[in-house]
Order: C-alpha cells, then structure tokens, then sequence
C-alpha cells in the first residue's frame, strides 16, 4: 500500500477509535421570576441539558441536577423579599454533575404546586414551580434542633445530603466537631483477618467519641453518618459544612497487603502528593470509595484538582495543628504507626475552609489490632485520646464567637 494511503488507514482508525466525549454545559448566570401564580428559574447555559428537579422537605427545598455541567460563576442570590426562595448553593455531584440547591421559604405541597422544567431552547433551561391558588407567605416555623442521635438506623441509600443542624451564630455558640465514621452501608471497607469490618468498628469508635464531646461545655458532636448507611465521600464534606462544623474528623481502621504492618496515624491533606508508599495505597483506597464497586482510574487527577480548590492556607494550618495535638494524645493508647502527621489526598479533607482530618485508628489487616479494634475498652480509650487532642487545640485557638472563647481567662 502508498505511504500516503497507509497514513490515511491509520488516521481513519484513529478517529473510529477514539471516545466521543459529551460537551459539557456551563451555567453562567440564573434569573428569578415570579407571580401570584408562578416562581420561575431561568439558567443561561451554553447547550441542551439532561437534568432533573424534585422538591424535598425538612427543610424544604428545590433541587436541580445538571448532568457534565459546571459554572461559570457562582449564581447570584434571590432577592431577600422574594416570596419563595430563600437562598441558593450549588455543589459538585458524581464528580462531573452540577447540583443546584433552593432553600424554600415555605413548605411544598404537591397538591399545592406543580414543578416543571423546559430546555426547549438549548441556551435556557427553566424551572418553574406553579401555585394551583395564589400564594400566601408565611415563613415555616422553625422547628428546635433535635439532638443528634446516637443510635444506627437501618442500612439505606443517601440520595441526597439532608442538611445537619446549625448554631445560631451567637456569642454562645459551640463548637461543632463534625464525626464522620468511615465508610457505611453497602461500602464496608477493609475487612480484618477473622471477618471484621472496617465500617462497624469506625462507627463504634464514632459514637464513643461523639458522647464525649458533647459533655465538653462549649462543644457538640455531630455524626456524619447516624447508622448504617452509604454516603458518598463529597456528601459528608458537604453535610459538615451545612452544619457550621468548626472541625472534621473522619475515622478510619484501614488495612495493608502486609499484614504486620500496625499503628495509628492521623493524616491532613498533602499539598504535594502522598509522602510515602503506604500513604498513597491508602488515599487511592479511600478515594475510590466514593464509586462503590468502582475503580476510579484518574486518581491523581482527582486529588490534584482537590488541592487546587484548597486556596486557604490557614485551613490546612490549622487542620496540622490539630493533628499534631491528636497524634500527641495517642501515646498512652497506641503503637504509632508514623510519629509524624501524615499527609495524602483523601477526598473527605478537602474542604477549603473547614479543618479536617483523618485518622487511621489501627490496620484492621494486623490480627493483634484487630482484636483491639473489636474490644470495646480499647474503643473508648482510641475515642477519649481523639477527644483529648480535640479539646487542647480548642483550648488554644477558640473561634472568638464560640462558648469556649468566652470562658477562656
């Protein structure tokens, strides 16, 4: 065959083979309507959508998903004095998915209201929420904080995060520890020699931790994850941060190909890659749990984009800070694994503005430590020696509108 058709074959077979890629739709702006009848969102995006709207409660909300889009700036608030919409968020859902949340002034009533959505026009997409009767506005009451429960619910399927309760933002106010058991649900994590599973004893360990905290005048405890149920690993950074948290702590009991490797470490996101071999296997197994039963193959991606949203450099200060006081705390409990804070790209330490740490209790692999892990006793000295470390950095840096700065001498 000519040279010149031999180049074209392999071009040819170039163009058949390589993947086709959806063009991804920006939203660049959002414009709020209403009337008696109508509250209307207008979304200028740059092509045809897939997406979908639902209306969810307690607290009510509008909900929309945009399936590959992104934006292109963040959305400009409602209106203060808009009847229906109170404030919009948006966050990032299944990595490539753009989620739109409305917070509603008003209880949504199907029989009440009828929700529709037109991309009729490739460069619009509206959502329209339509009163059945003229609207009559009364904010809802708003309902006492429930205490946070304690006690595992049955395994279920989190679609959507549900917002934590938040402080009021007073001279008062506690400090709110956001506890996140790893894994959950369908995710059990790393499974120990005899069976044991990584997700039933980070609950445990959890739970133990959260009743502490909460008799520490001037703290209180939230868990990220109330039973046993699957949250996808940006959701629980989302939750925390719905919830005002002041800290995030993430629990963990991970296991390694060698099963005398043991020890406890606490780690903080790295700025510059896993400082070892181990601490990489770990943060590619801990990233991966955010697509159950999936392999995630753009890991190194994923974390560098995770750290280029970290723009504050005083929250990963801080984030050192507290680990270092935590990982000084386990000196009467546990064998460290490393005497130093360990750095990785865990997906749950992402959060710009929000000090979060990891802390890897023991290696569920390690047979000995396993039998810890198990051992209820040993559970609550891991959550008092946590706690210890939480609470001398408290005792330090005290947000200056918390409860514990004002009791400071």
């Amino acid at each position: 065959m000519h040279i010149y058709g031999k180049i074209l074959l392999v071009l040819g077979l170039l163009l058949i083979s390589a993947p086709s890629h959806a063009q991804e739709t920006t939203v660049s702006t959002v414009h709020y309507t209403t009337t008696p009848k109508l509250n209307r969102l207008l979304f200028e995006v740059s092509t045809s959508t897939k997406h979908r709207a639902f209306v969810m409660d307690k607290p009510s909300r509008l909900v929309i998903d945009i399936t590959d889009a992104k934006l292109k700036r963040a959305l400009a608030q409602p209106d203060p004095a808009h009847p229906l919409f109170a404030q919009v968020r948006t966050g990032v859902r299944n990595n490539d998915d753009l989620r739109v949340v409305i917070d509603l002034k008003v209880a949504i009533n199907t029989k009440h209201f009828s929700l529709t959505t037109d991309n009729s026009d490739s460069h619009r997409l509206i959502v329209d929420l339509s009163n059945h009767k003229p609207l009559s506005i009364a904010p809802e009451p708003v309902a006492k904080a429930a205490k946070p429960s304690l006690v595992a619910a049955s395994p279920a399927q989190i679609d959507a995060p549900q917002p934590l309760p938040a402080a009021k933002q007073t001279r008062s106010n506690n400090i709110i520890v956001a506890i996140d058991a790893g894994h959950g649900g369908n995710d059990p994590g790393a499974r120990g020699p005899n069976g044991t599973l990584e997700k039933q004893v980070t609950f445990a360990i959890a739970k133990k931790l959260a009743t502490l905290i909460n008799t520490q005048v001037g703290m209180r405890a939230i868990m990220v994850r109330k039973g046993d149920e699957y949250v996808s690993l940006r959701d629980r950074v989302q939750l925390a941060r719905m919830a005002k948290a002041n800290l995030f702590i993430s629990i963990h009991a991970d296991a390694f190909q060698d099963v005398n490797v043991k020890g406890a470490s606490v780690y903080t996101l790295s700025t510059s890659g896993a400082t070892d071999e181990a601490a990489r296997w770990l943060a590619d197994s801990e990233n991966a749990s955010d697509l159950v039963g999936v392999k995630l193959n753009d890991k190194d991606e994923d974390v560098a984009s995770l750290l280029l949203d970290l723009s504050q450099a005083a929250t990963l200060e801080a984030s050192v800070n507290v680990a270092n006081h935590v990982l000084k705390s386990f000196d009467d409990v546990a064998q460290l694994h490393k005497d130093a804070v360990q750095k990785a790209g865990f997906i749950v330490l992402k959060s710009p503005d929000m000090p979060s740490i990891l802390v890897e209790t023991a290696f569920i692999s390690n047979p000995s430590e396993e039998r810890n892990l198990l051992n209820s006793h040993y559970q609550t000295r891991m959550a008092n020696a946590i706690f210890k470390g939480v609470r001398n950095y408290f005792k330090q840096v005290s947000p200056i509108d918390t409860k514990m700065a004002a009791l400071k001498p």
